[in-house]
């Protein structure tokens, strides 16, 4: 399935969600998504109902989702997504 994610642009949306959003437990939200990362940061996650983007070292990344519609969603809110 062809995407349009931004890495660069999805980690500047994760900082944005570590650094403004309400902490509860293990995660952040603002506006809808969920970010975290594992204990040495290695792994990032964005995460919006049931997709979750894992953002990795060297630029590598990947998305677990149960629908194209939930993916499609995503996408979007990434998209318009005020940084």
């Amino acid at each position: 399935m062809k995407n349009s994610i931004d890495l660069k642009r999805c980690l500047m949306i994760f900082d944005k969600v570590m650094s403004d959003g309400e902490k509860k437990e293990d995660k952040f939200h603002y506006e809808g998504l969920e970010a975290w990362s594992d204990f040495d940061g290695y792994n990032c996650y964005l995460s919006l109902n049931d997709v979750t983007l894992t953002m990795m070292f060297h630029g590598k990344y990947d998305i677990q989702f149960g629908s194209a519609d939930s993916f499609q969603k995503f996408e979007k809110k990434l998209a318009t997504f005020k940084l």
